[in-house]
Parts: C-alpha cells; structure tokens; sequence
C-alpha cells in the first residue's frame, strides 16, 4: 500500500488528500478544504490579487504541515482553472515552488480525465457522464471503467463556474440580492456556453446511464435541501438531487443577502457569495445534458490524483496519461 498527499487549489477552494492506494484503488482518503477563493476579482482584472495569494500560501503551508504529519513521504499540487486563467499566476506558482512543491497548472481535459477516474470508482462497468462543477469552469468527461482502466468518450472543459458567473452577473448589487436582469444573462452565458453538450452526448458511441456531480456547489446543494447540520459525508456521497430542488434552491437564494444566505443550515458561510451562481450552473448543465436527476459524488479529483500520483511512485504507467511532478516530504 502507497500513502501519497495531493494539493488542488481551485478558483474557490484549496484542499488537501492524504490517501492509501493499492491495487489502483484508494483504500483509505482523509481530505481538508479550505475556501481561500484565489479568483477573488480575476474576470475584472485577469490576476490574482494580492490577499488571495496570502490565502493560498497560507493554506499551502498548514496542508504541508498537515501531509508531514500523516507521514506521507511524497507530495503533488495542481492548480485549474484560475491559475489558467490569471496573468500572473507564475508569481504564485513561484512562492509555492520556495516552499519545496512543484506545481502544475492542468488543463482542463486533464482535470477532467482525473475526476472521472475518482468518481467512475463506485460506478464499475457502468457508462456515466461526469460533472466537476468548480468555481472558473466544469468539466465533463462520459465513458466507464472496467478492471480499473477508463475509457473515455470524449473530456470537455467549459469556463462556467460559480465564481465567473457571481462576478459577471451577480455582483451589481454589494449584499450580493440578484436582480432579474442579472439572473437571466447568467442563465443565458450558461445555457450558451453549456449548448454543445447535447450534441456531442448525441453523437457519442456511448450512452450516458446517469449524471454524476461533484464540487462544492453540488454538495452545499444537497446539504442546504436536507439543512444538514453539521455536515454528513455519508448522507451526501451518492445522494441524487432532481433539478426542481436546484431550481427551487435558487429562486429561494435570488432575493437574499449574502449575509443572510451565509446564516442558512448546511452552507458553509465563506461559500454564501457564490452559492446562487454555482446553482445557476449546476440547473442550466442538467438541462444541456438532458438529466433530470444527478447523483452527487464526494470521490472527485482528489481520488484521482491520489491514484495516478501513487502510479507515478511505483513507476508504473499512468491511468489518465498525464503524469504528477512530485515533491519530496522527508
């Protein structure tokens, strides 16, 4: 058994794996997530500002802490869509790199190819169409898994996400209430940009069996609908959501602040400014892809970096083609 550490940092969140592998198969995952929301303010200025970047690397350095602690010997960080995205993300990746990491900035078709194979472990055999809904973009990638290897139809990568839509659409008013002119162009950049989907589920070789979420907004969805309190892993992991409680969520965030979004039951608070934006995406990609009904997935890209990171350990050959730079944590 292979014990590995992985860093993400995503627009929104920052989070930490501590996983077990063996056999290709993440046997045990203790993960942390932290909001330090690195696209604060990047579709009005294309960088990332300065206190983002403190958050990062102050977050970087408790999960370094953290991966040495559990006694993981070695160590990847990636980073998606808002270090894609921002001019001035070499800034970052250099603070990270004096801290002993060496970071990767993925494209999106590989974040796409690692998230289906951590969620496509608990749907063996079967054709699922996966959604990895963060704050810069989602990723869908469609195909199955059998005996531990993927096969994929197509990966795709769309820039919608929580954090672009609430900066472009939703951020007119400073307590974050949504106005009906703002709701309808964030409805109609998703429904635009999510658009090809149809086509290409339509020409696939492959028909999709169900629809399965991961990400933040998806899993606060759930948790709001059911007010879970505090947060219940076992009761999220694989639980569905249909699009009428996605709807029904969002009309009920719309006229709200987000301070008073930040008080409701099972929404962590940092996450109340971009929950009405993630859940505008979320309804507008069900409906591009023609489900009425998704399943909700805790095992996301972490799982599948932690796999293709402990390949890369023993030297064997990559599950996705993409091969993690690691770092040593002796």
């Amino acid at each position: 058994m292979q014990r590995v550490s992985c860093i993400d940092i995503g627009t929104v969140t920052a989070r930490l794996a501590v996983a077990d592998v063996e056999g290709g198969r993440v046997q045990r995952l203790a993960k942390q997530s932290t909001i330090c929301d690195l696209g604060e303010g990047l579709s009005a200025t294309g960088r990332i500002c300065d206190a983002a970047k403190a958050r990062v690397l102050a977050c970087a350095d408790a999960y370094l802490a953290a991966a040495r602690s559990a006694a993981a010997p070695v160590m990847c960080c990636t980073l998606t869509s808002a270090a894609r995205d921002a001019a001035n993300s070499d800034e970052l990746l250099d603070a990270l790199a004096a801290r002993g990491l060496k970071p990767q900035v993925i494209p999106g078709e590989v974040e796409g190819m690692l998230t289906f194979l951590g969620v496509a472990q608990d749907f063996p055999g079967k054709a699922i169409l996966i959604a990895d809904n963060g704050g810069g973009s989602t990723e869908f990638a469609l195909g199955s898994m059998v005996n531990g290897a993927i096969d994929l139809s197509f990966v795709r990568s769309i820039d919608v996400g929580c954090r672009r839509i609430t900066e472009r659409f939703l951020s007119e008013r400073e307590d974050g209430v949504a106005n009906d002119e703002g709701l309808a162009a964030a409805h109609a950049f998703a429904r635009e940009l999510f658009a090809p989907l149809s086509g290409m589920l339509g020409e696939s070789r492959v028909r999709a069996e169900r629809l399965v979420a991961c990400g933040g907004t998806v899993t606060s969805l759930v948790a709001m609908d059911a007010e879970l309190v505090p947060y219940d892993s076992a009761f999220v992991h694989l639980h569905e959501l249909k699009l009428e409680q996605v709807e029904r969520l969002e009309a009920k965030l719309a006229p709200m602040t987000v301070a008073e979004r930040a008080q409701l039951p099972g929404l962590q608070p940092k996450r109340a400014a971009v929950i009405l934006g993630g859940a505008i995406a979320v309804a507008e990609f069900m409906k591009a892809t023609g489900f009425d009904v998704l399943t909700v997935s805790e095992s996301d890209l972490l799982f599948g970096l932690s796999i293709t990171t402990a390949a890369a350990v023993a030297g064997e050959k990559s599950p996705v083609g993409w091969i993690p730079e690691l770092s040593s944590l002796a």
